[in-house]
C-alpha cells in the first residue's frame, strides 16, 4: 500500500473574491467556476487541485491524498476499520465532484476530512497561469506540503504513520515541537505543529522558476500586512520562499528549490539550528511573541557558518529548472 502525494485541497470560505485574487493574481493559479457557491484553481494538467466552498464551518472541509492503486483503498480501509475508524465509500456523484475515479473519507483524530483517492482526472485542456509564470513543481511529488496546527501531537503522528505509512523526514524538539512527514521524494508533504490548536498552519506551493517566486512576493509587499515571514531559507528542505496571509487566516509558503530526498535510505534526524538559514522574520509575531527568538536562533546559525550545500551538490535544484519563457 502506498499513498503516493498530497493530491488536493477542499477549503470552506465566504471571500470567495479574496480567494480569487490571492490564488489567481498572487499565486498564477488559473481560476475554474464549478458552481455559483464554489470556485477551483489549477496548477497544472488537473482537473483542481484547491477548492474554495462559499459555506460556514471550520476553515479546512477535506484534504486529498492519491494513492498508488485501486486495491490501496480496500486495504487502507481494512486497516482503519480494524483500528477503529469509521470509513465511508465515495458515491459516485462525491468522485465526480473530486475529478477522480474512486475514493474513501474518514476523519483523522482532529476531526480533520481524510479522502483517499485514486485516478485523478487529467485535463484536456492545457494549464493557463493567473499571471505569467514557468508552472508548479507538481507531478509525481503532488500539490506541495500542509502543515497543521495539533493539539494532540502524539495522536496525529502515530495516525498518519503508523495506519497511512507516512515516514518521518525530521522533527523539532525546540523552541516547539514540529513533524515533517513524507510520503515521497518531496522533503515533506505533511508536518504537525504542536501549538495546541487545531487547523492548517500553511500549505506550500514550489515553483519552477526562482524568479517567479520571487515576482509573487513583490506582488504581495505593495498589499498591506500580505506578508507573514519575509524571503528565507529553510534548515531541512532548503526551501527558498516567502509566506503571505490568506484571506481564511492561515499561510501560504510560496517557494522554490525544496530538497528530495531518498526515500528507502532517508533517517529521520532532530533539527537543533532553528527552521531558518536566513530569513523567514515573523513579521505576524510581536518582537516578544517568539519574533527574537527566532532571529536569534538564525543569527546563531549564521555565526556557526551553516548552509546549505552549494548548488553543484543539489542535484534536485538542477533537475527542475524550467526552460526560459518565450
Amino acid at each position: 500500500m502506498t499513498i503516493k502525494a498530497l493530491s488536493y485541497l477542499g477549503l470552506r470560505s465566504g471571500q470567495i473574491d479574496q480567494w480569487t485574487n490571492f490564488a489567481g493574481r498572487l499565486l498564477g493559479m488559473q481560476r475554474v467556476d464549478r458552481s455559483d457557491k464554489t470556485i477551483a484553481f489549477r496548477m497544472d494538467d488537473r482537473m483542481q487541485r484547491l477548492l474554495i466552498a462559499d459555506e460556514a464551518g471550520s476553515t479546512i472541509a477535506f484534504i486529498g491524498w492519491e494513492v498508488a492503486r485501486r486495491e490501496d483503498l480496500d486495504a487502507y480501509a481494512a486497516r482503519l476499520e480494524a483500528a477503529g475508524i469509521p470509513v465511508h465509500h465515495g458515491a459516485r456523484d462525491q468522485a465526480d465532484r473530486r475529478f477522480v475515479g474512486e475514493l474513501i473519507w474518514f476523519h483523522d483524530p482532529a476531526g480533520n476530512q481524510v479522502e483517499l483517492v485514486h485516478a485523478p482526472m487529467v485535463a484536456s485542456d492545457p494549464f493557463v497561469p493567473g499571471r505569467p509564470i514557468d508552472g508548479f513543481l507538481t507531478g509525481p511529488l503532488g500539490m506541495g506540503h500542509l502543515v497543521l496546527h495539533v493539539d494532540n501531537l502524539d495522536a496525529m503522528l502515530g495516525f498518519y504513520r503508523d495506519l497511512l505509512d507516512f515516514r518521518i523526514s525530521d522533527y523539532f524538539l525546540e523552541p516547539y515541537k514540529v513533524y515533517f512527514l513524507h510520503t515521497n521524494p518531496r522533503h515533506h508533504s505533511l508536518a504537525f505543529v504542536g501549538t495546541g490548536r487545531t487547523g492548517i498552519h500553511h500549505l506550500m506551493v514550489e515553483f519552477k522558476n526562482l524568479d517567479d517566486a520571487g515576482q509573487g512576493y513583490d506582488l504581495a509587499q505593495l498589499e498591506p500586512d500580505r506578508v507573514a515571514y519575509t524571503l528565507g531559507r529553510h534548515v531541512n528542505d532548503y526551501m527558498t520562499s516567502y509566506y503571505a496571509h490568506t484571506p481564511s487566516g492561515f499561510f501560504v509558503e510560496s517557494g522554490w528549490g525544496g530538497r528530495q530526498i531518498e526515500v528507502e535510505s532517508w533517517q529521520p534526524q532532530n533539527i537543533t539550528d532553528g527552521a531558518s538559514f536566513w530569513g523567514h522574520e515573523r513579521l505576524n509575531l510581536a518582537e516578544d511573541g517568539g519574533r527574537k527568538q527566532l532571529r536569534d536562533l538564525r543569527l546563531d546559525v549564521a555565526r556557526r557558518g551553516k548552509r546549505a550545500p552549494p548548488l553543484v551538490q543539489c542535484p534536485w535544484l538542477w533537475n527542475q529548472q524550467a526552460q526560459p519563457r518565450r
